[in-house]
């Protein structure tokens, strides 16, 4: 039984329990809170075997296979830093760490250390999301030329959203997927970017707007904001037709349709899909059991990258975090 512990017992790490739960050979195991009466609630709640009060004492555990790391983004460091140290392989929430300096020396912590850790940046081991790739490699829209990508939450009442200490702002909690969607499907060789945001008070990203030209004269255009919903949508244009992609975050459905917009193709997101959640703990667990140290869906320096991105977008905007 693959055995997972969870440092953080807030909503992501709810949703995180409610996925594993009816997996196969994959175990609920060990919930962690700084507050042990929330750590025994969640545990009892969703079939835990063991809840500590302490994050030391789940990383110490011996029967942990893997650490999901689901607190906020200012802590991602100093927690998967615990693990590894520990001797755990990590599975970090998105965003990474707060800033590619973090993120680098983490992953050169699990270098020495020989451990695995990734990113759970879902879309990169969702099997839609892979059939996107598939499609536009084999030339279902000829080639492509144009992409956008769009996330939009209000979450302006939420204090993680709102404190520059706990890296708060719409780039690190929902602008990274529209990043990571970019990538996934248009690659890294970025020419020059283009951005502008709308600062709060506190002075974080309330609403931001990021444009990608690259090498070859493809273009990215990219908006996510705390703000208000939107459609979440992804749109792929290419020279013989495009494909639309419904929630960029999780794709639920993809539609691929001709120059005449007729729609020719699409497909859904798997019946027995949980959450979606289930693709990145089992990829986790799959490359642990290979010895390997990165997943095969997202690599230590595709992280590394966009991380980067995201601090040079910051500093165009003067988004300052304290661990900068």
């Amino acid at each position: 039984m693959f055995k997972i512990g969870i440092i953080g017992a807030g909503w992501i790490a709810e949703k995180m329990a409610q996925t594993v739960a009816p997996l196969k050979d994959v175990e609920n195991y060990a919930i962690a809170s700084r507050d042990i009466g929330k750590a025994s609630a969640f545990a009892k709640s969703h079939g835990f075997t063991r809840a500590y009060g302490f994050y030391r004492e789940l990383v110490d555990d011996p029967e942990v296979d893997l650490v999901y790391i689901a607190t906020p983004h200012s802590h991602h460091f100093e927690h998967a830093s615990l693990a590894l140290e520990a001797g755990k392989p990590v599975l970090v929430e998105k965003a990474f760490t707060a800033n590619a300096r973090q993120a680098d020396d983490l992953l050169n912590l699990a270098h020495r250390k020989g451990l695995f850790i990734t990113e759970a940046i879902w879309p990169r081991y969702m099997p839609l999301a892979l059939r996107v790739k598939e499609l536009l490699d084999g030339g279902a829209i000829g080639t492509p030329m144009q992409l956008s990508a769009t996330l939009c939450y209000p979450m302006m009442d939420k204090e993680r959203i709102l404190r520059p200490e706990l890296c708060g702002g719409a780039l690190l909690d929902v602008g990274v997927y529209c990043l990571h969607f970019a990538r996934m499907y248009f690659g890294g060789d970025i020419a020059r970017t283009a951005s502008s945001c709308l600062l709060t008070d506190q002075g974080i990203d309330s609403y931001n707007s990021m444009t990608l030209y690259y090498s070859d004269g493809r273009v990215a255009q990219l908006q996510s904001s705390a703000l208000s919903r939107d459609n979440r949508q992804g749109i792929i244009t290419g020279t013989e037709g495009f494909m639309i992609i419904d929630n960029v975050n999780s794709p639920e459905g993809m539609h691929v349709y001709d120059l005449d917009y007729q729609l020719r193709e699409e497909y859904f997101s798997p019946k027995e899909q949980i959450t979606g959640y289930e693709y990145q703990v089992l990829a986790s667990r799959d490359a642990i059991s290979q010895g390997l140290l990165e997943s095969p869906y997202i690599t230590h320096q595709e992280t590394l990258e966009v991380m980067k991105m995201m601090d040079a977008f910051r500093a165009e905007w003067g988004v300052k975090f304290p661990m900068d």
